[in-house]
């Protein structure tokens, strides 16, 4: 499974209903779980970004398909980056001409 980190922030209706934010994790973990996604941690954060969410996943359209799901329901907005491991970074650097 590809790991994936995923920043988030609050849109406006999120914010508004910010007392519910530990709720809707919970519906993301479950959401995720019958997609074949794994929900390795969840923080929320201070700075430029609210969250943080650590994703395992089989592949990039699974993952896809899960944060679309999130995005539509209007709480956050999100930016996932593919994150590598260090035994896959040396796979990368084993393959360099």
């Amino acid at each position: 499974m590809a790991t994936y980190i995923s920043l988030w922030n609050f849109t406006d209706q999120g914010i508004r209903a910010v007392k519910d934010t530990t709720k809707r994790a919970g519906i993301m973990k479950e959401m995720a779980q019958k997609a074949g996604v794994t929900v390795k941690d969840i923080y929320w954060t201070l700075g430029t970004y609210d969250g943080v969410v650590i994703f395992e996943a089989p592949d990039e359209e699974t993952l896809a398909a899960v944060g679309l799901a999130l995005g539509a329901l209007g709480n956050v907005r999100t930016q996932t980056v593919r994150a590598l491991s260090l035994d896959e970074m040396n796979a990368v650097l084993g393959k360099l001409p």
